[in-house]
């Protein structure tokens, strides 16, 4: 009898699901953040603003809830640190373009070039945008260090502009900011409307082919309206 319920118990025992551990992440709170930015990108990409919810961006990040507010307060204020990340992304990437060491065209066609596979490889940064212009800016409007992004480009371009003048290959009269607003417009609705456009035009515009000579057809645009 003994014996009996000692098999018994073996058995139960041996039936029981083991209850394993879920592996547990090193602490890092620098990649945990940039780890919920990514997620937090997805999501509001995906359901926009009103639609996005902080569980479903802690899922995707693999983070602790509490942590997300801990870093970021709450939805408003990580959708305001996404929208500041990805401004951030393309200004660092402009500056490294070093657009001051090379001759004024070069430096055009450059710019232009970086605007426009950025666009390409974030769609993310195209989609943020829109959310953020059907808002009218309301978000960032409170990012008080956005005019500070935005500042070194504009110098950029002034002194690229200015060096163009010297040599005669640049017209007078550009105004920097408009000029960069033709550039980042030029890209922008292309990608923005591509699958429409697509459509309408019964042309596949997000092939390579297609995005090739788009890329080619907005340097020349924005050069033959700067040649002097």
């Amino acid at each position: 009898m003994v014996e009996r319920r000692r098999k018994s118990l073996k058995q139960a025992t041996d039936d029981t699901p083991v209850r394993r551990k879920t592996p547990q992440r090193a602490r890092n709170p620098e990649l945990t953040k940039r780890d919920i930015l990514i997620a937090a990108r997805e999501e509001f990409c995906e359901y926009g603003l009103d639609g996005a919810r902080v569980d479903r961006i802690a899922t995707r990040a693999a983070a602790n809830k509490r942590l997300l507010y801990h870093y970021f307060g709450n939805k408003e204020a990580l959708y305001e640190a996404v929208l500041l990340e990805g401004y951030r992304e393309i200004r660092l990437g402009e500056q490294k373009l070093h657009l001051g060491e090379l001759a004024p065209v070069e430096a055009m066609r450059k710019l232009v070039g970086f605007t426009f596979d950025h666009f390409r490889d974030n769609p993310w940064f195209i989609r943020l945008l829109s959310t953020e212009n059907i808002l009218r800016a309301e978000y960032v409007k409170k990012i008080g260090e956005m005019p500070g992004l935005h500042s070194p480009i504009v110098a950029q371009l002034r002194a690229v502009l200015a060096e163009g003048q010297r040599k005669g290959v640049f017209r007078k009269g550009v105004d920097p900011v408009h000029l960069y607003i033709s550039v980042a417009g030029l890209i922008y609705f292309y990608f923005s409307n591509v699958h429409t456009l697509s459509v309408v035009f019964k042309v596949p515009l997000a092939s390579k082919k297609e995005m090739a000579a788009r890329r080619a057809h907005a340097e020349e645009v924005i050069l033959g309206y700067l040649r002097a």
